[in-house]
């Protein structure tokens, strides 16, 4: 539904009816699933879930893929909503007059910013990243909103940087609430590994590391390209270090693998569309990452049943913990002994490794589970 169809609809939905109202910055990369996880919290609850976009173009595939009751769309480009945002916080005014909101939750700090003066709703704000109050004007306004203003980060480190940026804010105010996926539908459209890497352009009997992200200082792949080039002489001929992903480095990282005399064994794959139907390519999976948030990959990794390889730091720690290897961040030499380590592993390993990563997906990543531990934090009163 467009703004100019539905921001002055007041008489959709029943007063009687209690609604949610979820509101997203945009649905661009994995962000319309985040909007599909925060709704799949009400399932089985007596509330209902609208969600709006600030920004994007009216799509039935995302009002599909949000899993939401309604979906509105407010059609703002990034520019329009720089500075205040007064015509986003008039348009978000207008919708929570029109129907009996509870609450609301706002990812990301200019959809919390713009429900907080748009509103008088409590607001639970999602954070995605580090470094979110690190601004003195954030601190600021977090500290005046605090009565009706509750915040989640998708991982204990981000829950803790939050909660070191805001020292005088009740810990309970700051919580964690892990990202999550559905299993059952990530692992339905995972291919087979002869698909997989027919469709990723790998040969089928090589021993394959994989690695999806942006091509970007964060994602550190030339860590991961030198921990390869020193395990290579000692993993299985024809090994290949598989890299999917786009971005400014490209040029840069290609350029180490040629100095270090592996680029005939290291394939950049670029941008893959539904990257996470072919993790099942991957005889192992290796995170590198300086200080991730969170790490939604590592779960698709797990799904496909591939062993994990993660630095030891940030949120992706929490979730490689008890079921991968963990190596220091930056320490290359640790990060090549863990490739020849996972190497090793027979088929019988490799299996009972599968079968404790579903175990550790459904105890602490799946929809279920997150929505247990949701209604436990008691972020909603009563």
């Amino acid at each position: 539904m467009s703004r100019s169809e539905s921001v002055v609809n007041e008489a959709a939905g029943s007063q009687a009816e209690r609604w949610v109202l979820q509101f997203c910055h945009g649905y661009d990369g994995p962000f319309l699933d985040c909007a599909r996880q925060y709704a799949a919290l009400f399932v089985g609850t007596p509330y209902k879930v609208c969600t709006v976009y600030l920004t994007g173009k009216p799509s039935a595939e995302v009002e599909q893929g949000s899993a939401s009751d309604e979906v509105i769309f407010l059609d703002y480009s990034s520019r329009d909503v720089r500075g205040l945002k007064l015509k986003a916080i008039r348009d978000l005014k207008r919708i929570a007059a029109s129907r009996d909101f509870k609450f609301c939750i706002a990812h990301r700090f200019k959809p919390i910013y713009v429900a907080l003066l748009g509103s008088d709703l409590p607001v639970i704000g999602v954070h995605h990243a580090f470094g979110d109050y690190k601004r003195r004007t954030r601190q600021l306004f977090a500290n005046f909103f605090r009565k009706r203003l509750a915040l989640l980060g998708v991982s204990n480190a981000v829950r803790d940087d939050m909660r070191a940026c805001l020292p005088n804010w009740p810990v309970e105010r700051i919580e964690a609430l892990y990202n999550r996926i559905d299993i059952a539908a990530v692992q339905a459209e995972q291919v087979s590994r002869e698909a997989a890497r027919e469709h990723l352009v790998l040969p089928q009997g090589a021993w394959v590391v994989g690695n999806v992200g942006r091509l970007h200082p964060d994602k550190d792949q030339a860590t991961l390209i030198r921990g390869f080039a020193l395990a290579l002489p000692d993993l299985p001929a024809g090994s290949l270090l598989a890299i999917v992903g786009s971005g400014r480095l490209e040029a840069s990282l290609k350029a180490l693998a040629e100095e270090l005399g592996v680029s005939a064994s290291v394939r950049f794959l670029g941008q893959v569309s539904n990257g996470r139907r072919y993790f099942k390519a991957f005889d192992v999976f290796a995170l590198t990452s300086d200080h991730e948030p969170f790490g939604m990959v590592l779960l698709e990794a797990m799904a496909a049943g591939v062993p994990l390889i993660g630095s030891d730091c940030g949120g992706g720690r929490e979730v490689v913990e008890g079921v991968g290897v963990l190596f220091p961040l930056g320490d290359t030499l640790a990060l090549a002994a863990a490739m020849r380590h996972m190497a090793e592993l027979d088929i019988e390993q490799r299996e009972r490794c599968a079968l404790i990563m579903l175990q550790r997906l459904e105890s602490g990543f799946s929809d279920t589970a997150v929505r247990e531990a949701f209604w436990r934090l008691g972020l909603l009163g009563g």
